[in-house]
């Protein structure tokens, strides 16, 4: 396994990121908007899910239950890849203001709904601005953080999905129980205004930077298209049907994606096009924990019928996957030495396979309390193996680029790439649910143990993004904190005054590690 050449010892301890730091008075305000920003669309996931029976029983359209979910993440998935356009030409401020305008807009129509058709309508709006506030969380982290503060930066960004895998099921089943849905909504409104007022405070209005071109329509298209055939699938019960519509969806990935590098890459940087960068090893890894990920929607459902779990318990063992991933990222993001920061990106995977195996293996037809517990536990450990590697391999992300102006491109393809496996991945799980028969055990057992194979692939990508990592010149210089690169500088290479080639800059490791 490579690994990075430890040489942190020579950095101070000023100069390596510290929870203290980034928690501090200079950075809490940007990072609570950040955060706040992707922890109101993940609070908003599983809290219209929580709502959702409440709701349909009084405006009915239960036809388009399905829907409800569908138009949202297809109208996140169009956003999210917008993102590295509309950053410079509206500048960070705006850009959220824009963002946030949008989800306020859809929150307010569903609450007010008298139908299903307006609910659909408001999601499809509350989608558009979700999508690019989770790609503002992390496109802006490069230019409002030191690079020292990245990792943490990311797993406070990320941790979020674990603060709204709690809060959106308890708020949502509480509203729901006092018959008050739509109070639901309006709650989530208010918090959308409250975090609007803090951005002037803490988000920087300037443009800055060339402008790029917006991603093609025929990417946006194939992107939206592939995602579509997969959240068809998630409503067909036939499982050829199911994975015929999964190999289309992976075949408009696959032109999506070739027509994005063909025009330049404006959905995905350019590196992460070349076999000797990084990047695609580490958009692998990103997409391959995503999809580990999507077994917890199932989890509820393996609760009640298996172990009996009342369905507020059951729900709550469903968030131990989200739990772990959050509990797994804090500590590691504030890993300093080189050499430890490789061996968890590449070994953390591995303890996704670990857990979901062990859960698979638990698995029983009707399972006492302490089977239970360790299965949760098992879930939790597997959940922990996402989050441990999540902070570093974003981080590589971020500065793994060959040009300066790709790195907001490249942070908001996070996002992207995180939806779209995200929705690969519930399609997925769901063929392995249906591969494992009628009986709830056979069910679960198929799902974990296939599941489980995502992370040694992501253990091997990781490994991968390591070694090539090691093998680069380096990443470009990371712009300085709150200062945005001039038009005149975005996208020049730093050169060498002697040779006139590029120069790779200083970092933690000798061989560019962040």
């Amino acid at each position: 396994m490579p690994v990075e050449t430890d040489q942190s010892s020579s950095k101070t301890g000023a100069d390596q990121g510290r929870w203290r730091e980034i928690l501090g008075r200079r950075h809490r305000r940007v990072v609570a908007v950040l955060a706040g920003g992707v922890g109101l669309y993940a609070t908003n996931v599983f809290l219209t899910t929580s709502l959702l029976p409440a709701a349909v029983e009084e405006i009915g359209g239960d036809r388009f239950y399905a829907w409800v979910t569908t138009v949202f993440l297809l109208a996140s998935v169009i956003s999210s890849t917008l993102v590295s356009a509309v950053l410079p030409r509206l500048g960070a401020r705006n850009a959220y203001y824009a963002a946030l305008g949008l989800f306020a807009l859809g929150t307010a129509a569903g609450a007010a709904a008298p139908g299903m058709e307006v609910l659909l309508a408001g999601r499809f709006v509350q989608g558009l601005g979700g999508g690019l506030l989770c790609g503002l969380g992390y496109a802006l982290i490069r230019s409002v953080l030191p690079e020292r503060l990245w990792a943490l930066g990311t797993a406070l960004v990320s941790g979020m999905w674990g603060v709204g895998t709690f809060l959106g099921p308890a708020a949502g089943g509480a509203f729901a129980q006092a018959d008050m849905w739509r109070g639901a909504l309006v709650a989530l409104l208010v918090a959308t205004l409250l975090l609007t007022v803090l951005v002037p405070l803490a988000v920087d209005g300037t443009r800055a930077g060339d402008v790029p071109p917006a991603a093609s329509p025929l990417t946006i298209a194939l992107l939206t298209c592939s995602v579509l055939l997969v959240s068809l699938g998630n409503l067909v019960g036939s499982t050829p049907v199911l994975v015929a519509l999964l190999v289309a969806a992976a075949l408009g990935l696959t032109l999506a994606f070739a027509w994005d590098r063909r025009r330049g890459g404006q959905v995905l940087p350019r590196s992460a096009f070349s076999r000797s960068s990084p990047l695609p090893w580490c958009y692998a890894t990103i997409a391959l924990l995503s999809v580990a990920s999507q077994m917890e929607a199932f989890i509820p459902l393996f609760g009640q019928r298996l172990a009996g779990l009342a369905p507020l318990l059951a729900g709550f063992a469903g968030a131990a996957i989200a739990l772990g991933w959050t509990l797994g990222e804090i500590p590691s993001a504030g890993a300093t030495r080189p050499r430890t920061k490789s061996l968890v990106t590449s070994g953390a995977p591995l303890l996704v396979t670990a857990g979901y195996l062990t859960a698979g293996l638990l698995v029983v037809e009707a399972m006492g309390s302490l089977a239970t517990l360790v299965w949760v536990v098992a879930l939790l450990v597997g959940g922990a193996g996402i989050g441990i590697a999540w902070p570093h391999v974003t981080t590589r992300v971020m500065g793994g680029v060959t040009a300066e102006h790709e790195g907001e491109t490249a942070a908001a393809a996070i996002n992207t790439v995180q939806l779209v496996s995200n929705a690969v991945g519930s399609a997925v799980v769901g063929v392995l649910v249906h591969l494992g028969g009628p009986a709830p055990q056979g069910q679960a057992r198929v799902a974990l143990c296939g599941i489980a194979l995502t992370g040694l692939l992501g253990a091997w990508c990781a490994w991968r993004a390591t070694a090539a990592w090691r093998n680069s010149a380096g990443p470009r210089p990371s712009p300085e904190a709150g200062q945005p690169v001039s038009s005149s500088e975005a996208g020049q290479p730093v050169s060498s005054p002697e040779t006139g080639r590029p120069v790779p800059c200083a970092t933690d490791g000798a061989d560019g590690t962040p």
